[in-house]
């Protein structure tokens, strides 16, 4: 049976319509109606205008700030695809809000990403689509079908595309070295590690760098950029230890407050974004380079109608780089 033949709907809710309309040029699967209605007390319904009974149903939102109202509207929105017998619903959660609540730091604190994949689960949903998890395991909390995919391949082609020589490829802490080490091998170039640590959420504090930099064309790659301390503090030290300049290549741009402009006034050359979380146009900066995931996004949803493995997708693009 073609996809013309099955029974499919897209929707798109509030958090990222630019990208939900790419996604739907790549699957050549039209946006259908959904409102999102807030009350005046900050209460979240859905109207669904068309039927969905029979469907298979997948919904683009990632949980991009405000985290929680993109959440609430997710889980009203299965609920009402399920009581109007919605065949199976898949959504297309590009960013992962909470994911770096994945495990107990101190003593007493929850671990919310469980709670959110609990959350997801319970309220009907089929299958979750994902790019770059904060951490991989995160996939074990759910109960539910979960692709986790990775935005280095795509992110990968565009600094081929730049030709830069010498390049040494650096993760901003300890924890993102694999990541940091899978990217490395697309350049066939070395790895160096920033040590830092964090006296306070969202500042960073670089210790040591663990590596040779001098005179290399530097790219750190991180999953999330939220305030951009990190990357302006990595950037500043790797200079300081003879970088030539310091590319950033983040999957996830948060982008908090006024992120974007101490970015532009920060000593990187460029930071590479995709586009799983949207990117207010008064906010861009012309060191801020985004690269659009809809395609990639699209074609998964082909695939998964026809059954067929996703991973061909990204495993295409690895091939291409």
């Amino acid at each position: 049976m073609s996809i013309e033949e099955k029974k499919v709907k897209l929707f798109s809710l509030s958090a990222n319509r630019p990208l939900a309309e790419k996604i739907a040029k790549a699957a050549n699967i039209p946006l259908s109606n959904v409102e999102v209605v807030r009350f005046a007390d900050g209460e979240i319904t859905t109207n669904i205008e068309e039927s969905v009974r029979g469907n298979h149903v997948f919904v683009v939102q990632p949980t991009s700030q405000p985290a929680n109202d993109h959440i609430m509207e997710v889980l009203i929105l299965a609920d009402a695809l399920k009581r109007a017998s919605a065949a199976s619903i898949t959504i297309i959660m590009p960013y992962f809000g909470y994911s770096r609540q994945d495990r107990k730091v101190k003593s007493r604190q929850p671990i919310t990403a469980k709670l959110v994949a609990n959350l997801l689960t319970v309220a009907g949903i089929d299958r979750i689509v994902c790019i770059d998890l904060h951490a991989a395991q995160i996939q074990g909390f759910f109960d539910i079908p979960i692709d986790n995919f990775p935005a280095a391949p795509l992110l990968a082609s565009y600094f081929k595309k730049k030709k830069l020589d010498n390049i040494v490829v650096v993760s901003p802490d300890h924890g993102g070295v694999t990541r940091a080490r899978t990217f490395a091998t697309f350049f066939q170039a070395p790895l160096a590690i920033i040590d830092k640590r964090r006296p306070r959420p969202n500042e960073a504090e670089v210790m040591n760098i663990i590596g040779d930099v001098a005179g290399a064309t530097c790219i750190m790659l991180d999953d999330i950029v939220d305030t951009g301390g990190t990357l302006m503090a990595g950037a500043k030290a790797l200079l300081q230890a003879g970088a030539k300049e310091v590319y950033a290549a983040v999957t996830h741009g948060v982008l908090t407050g006024d992120a974007t402009k101490k970015i532009q006034e920060s000593q990187l050359t460029e930071l590479v974004l995709t586009d799983t979380i949207y990117l207010d146009p008064a906010k861009r900066q012309t060191k801020i380079k985004q690269l659009s995931i809809g395609n990639l996004l699209g074609e998964a949803i082909i695939h998964i109608l026809n059954d067929e493995p996703i991973s061909q997708i990204f495993n295409r693009i690895t091939e291409d780089v």
